[in-house]
């Protein structure tokens, strides 16, 4: 039997606000159910200087924070979210969650066309290079910097196969 338009929309419509996903699902085999593989979706960098890390991945980035005010700022990436917050709010929030600018075992990855172009782009900006454009072992070609709260970035692109 074939289903009516309508129906196949409603369906699709149905899974969307239920939060059906695509994602891989994985099965508990304590309760024998679905369980969802979690997504992620967004990072935060927690910061003493809010304004300051925003005016440094603007221009890497080539996209406008979107602000909530002088705590928080988000740059909508497409593949998810790279948030700003301030150090303080987060104390606040959360007190003994976060360190602000003490990471030294995460990477940001922002996947680009092309790391040369990148990378000669990027010369007026970047003040701390860690690495040059290198073909890693993995099938990527990367640039690594830090921004100005010594966060590890890597601006890579797959490498011809």
């Amino acid at each position: 039997m074939i289903m009516p338009r309508i129906w196949v929309a409603a369906i699709g419509l149905l899974a969307i606000v239920a939060g059906w996903s695509a994602n891989p699902r994985t099965i508990d085999s304590d309760r024998a159910e679905e369980v969802r593989t979690p997504t992620l979706i967004n990072t935060c960098v927690i910061t003493p200087d809010v304004e300051g890390l925003v005016k440094f991945y603007e221009p890497i980035l080539r996209l406008k924070a979107k602000s909530y005010g002088p705590d928080y700022a988000e740059f909508h990436t497409g593949a998810g979210v790279l948030a700003i917050f301030a150090a303080k709010s987060q104390e606040n929030y959360i007190p003994g969650s976060a360190e602000a600018a003490k990471n030294k075992s995460l990477i940001l990855e922002f996947r680009v066309a092309d790391v040369d172009q990148e990378y000669r782009r990027l010369q007026s900006l970047v003040k701390s290079w860690v690495k040059h454009p290198t073909n890693q072992p993995w099938g990527t070609r990367s640039i690594y910097f830090r921004d100005p709260d010594g966060n590890l970035i890597d601006f890579y692109t797959p490498l011809k196969k």
